[in-house]
């Protein structure tokens, strides 16, 4: 029943973050501090590990066709759908979940054990309002930060090609441009946009509604990033499912 009551109350969070906004003038600065600390502060490990999974995935793939028969441009080929389809969207996304999920978590669930929560709704503001919407506004810019892992990913696997030998910069170019399908890209950035929405708001949950000290934060965190996790690869499933069968 806890389970239950736990996914009623996170509804009720959604709806409750809409309403009362707080002022634009107060709500711009919030959005700003979230843009900077949520995505930007991001970029870096994002473009460290786009990076060198890229050339990891290149790497694989052009140890299993030994063939001679199999033309070395579908190396290009499966780094390019490996990376768009689930490697970007999806797999940066679980990270994050650890990043920016345990920040958030972290960051309200100080403010309950501090009373600051408490404090706002005092003086009349929509604390879920003033804490969960600008972090929700935020993370819509995420796709912009999926996009450069997506580049990054792919630069890295041309550059384990090139310095690696595992074959030609043409080979590996041809690939990339070889039967790509636009809707994969429209694919990639709806998973991105739901990812986004789940990233803000479950660990803001988590930091919202946990009860205890400064140990019950660090518990909450954990908790956050795991149920983030799992709810991120259950949507995978079901939205990879719903765009890519048909």
């Amino acid at each position: 029943m806890s389970y239950l009551h736990n996914i009623g109350t996170y509804f009720l969070m959604i709806a409750e973050m809409f309403r009362k906004p707080t002022k634009w003038s107060v709500m711009r600065t919030l959005i700003l501090k979230d843009i900077e600390d949520l995505i930007i502060g991001s970029l870096g490990i994002v473009a460290f590990i786009s990076f060198f999974v890229g050339g990891v995935i290149t790497i694989q793939t052009a140890l299993n066709i030994d063939n001679p028969l199999i033309p070395k441009y579908l190396i290009g080929f499966a780094t390019r759908q490996s990376i768009i389809l689930e490697f970007a969207p999806t797999f940066i996304s679980v990270i994050m979940a650890g990043k920016v999920g345990s920040f958030i978590t972290s960051s309200i669930g100080s403010m309950r054990v501090t009373e600051q929560i408490d404090a706002l709704e005092v003086m009349g503001i929509n604390s879920l309002n003033y804490l969960v919407f600008p972090k929700f506004i935020a993370l819509m810019l995420y796709p912009f930060v999926i996009s450069i892992a997506m580049f990054l990913g792919i630069l890295g696997g041309m550059a384990a090609v090139i310095f690696g030998g595992f074959g030609t910069l043409e080979d590996y170019i041809i690939g990339i441009q070889m039967d790509f399908i636009p809707f994969h890209i429209i694919y990639a950035f709806i998973k991105t946009f739901v990812f986004a929405f789940i990233l803000a708001t479950i660990p803001s949950f988590y930091g919202y509604y946990m009860k205890g000290g400064a140990l019950e934060v660090g518990k909450a965190s954990t908790t956050s990033f795991v149920w983030t996790s799992v709810v991120i690869i259950l949507l995978n499933y079901i939205l990879t499912q719903l765009l890519l069968s048909a």
